[in-house]
């Protein structure tokens, strides 16, 4: 929180080891798919030297939007295992289902809940606080307090 991203992390791992991390950096790069799905497949695939995630799971605490959910498709990941669900964005069975769509050339197990009120309090610890910073009010993490 103290980097002032809406916090979500995810970690990419084959056979047990982290192979990739990644938290969300949109405020802090300016760059408007580094969302901690991308750049936990970025790191994975800058370690394994291939852009084929066959056999990885990637865990992360949000369910993945349809951006994400569409990189993991075109990345071969095996199984995604996410905490709390995503009304406004979910594409991993909550408003879309793109992980297991059987119109993709790819389909990804799909494990949800996992500590997801673990997950739920830290998204919405973080929104409460930036909702007591009106000079937070402008950013644009702040928009998506509607998500959690």
């Amino acid at each position: 929180m103290s980097r002032g991203e809406v916090p979500v992390g995810a970690v990419v791992v084959k056979d047990g080891r982290i192979i990739g991390r990644g938290g969300n950096a949109r405020a802090s790069s300016s760059l408007p798919f580094a969302h901690a799905e991308m750049c936990a497949l970025s790191e994975a695939g800058q370690n394994r030297g291939t852009w084929r995630f066959d056999g990885c799971t990637i865990y992360v605490t949000l369910e993945p939007c349809p951006m994400c959910a569409g990189a993991i498709v075109q990345t071969r990941v095996s199984r995604v295992v996410y905490g709390a669900s995503d009304p406004k964005a979910g594409a991993g069975g909550t408003l879309y289902d793109i992980l297991r769509d059987p119109r993709m050339p790819h389909r990804c197990a799909v494990e949800k809940g996992v500590l997801s009120d673990e997950s739920r309090y830290l998204l919405r610890k973080f929104f409460r606080a930036k909702r007591d910073r009106p000079e937070d009010r402008q950013r644009p993490e702040y928009e998506e307090e509607g998500k959690v």
